[in-house]
């Protein structure tokens, strides 16, 4: 988990200590922070244009990217959603919708 901040930010300072409460009642999960500020090519590279953005990644695929701060309960079961994600089910569905797509792509170049 990725909490992408800067410091001038309200919202990214009101997010801090709910991520930091979840980072110690989560020890397994790696959470990590971005100061945007300072980290330019960095924010520049993950694409952050609105901040505080979360940023989270399970086995190395990005499963959600959304600004916006996070209210302690609701950040909570966002957790509990990522571990219950079967990252199986949804590759199956990103490969099963690029194929519609590169179809509806392949009717377009035909029309």
């Amino acid at each position: 988990m990725i909490d992408c901040w800067a410091a001038w930010c309200p919202p990214c300072r009101a997010f801090k200590p709910i991520f930091e409460k979840a980072a110690e009642k989560n020890p397994d999960i790696t959470f990590g922070t971005v100061d945007t500020e300072k980290e330019l090519e960095l924010a520049e590279a993950l694409e952050i244009t609105t901040i505080p953005r979360l940023m989270i990644f399970r086995n190395g695929t990005l499963v959600l990217s959304e600004a916006g701060g996070w209210p302690a309960a609701a950040f909570d079961k966002l957790i509990d959603e990522v571990r219950a994600l079967d990252l199986k089910e949804r590759s199956a569905e990103d490969k099963t919708a690029a194929a519609d797509s590169d179809d509806e792509s392949e009717e377009k170049i035909a029309a």
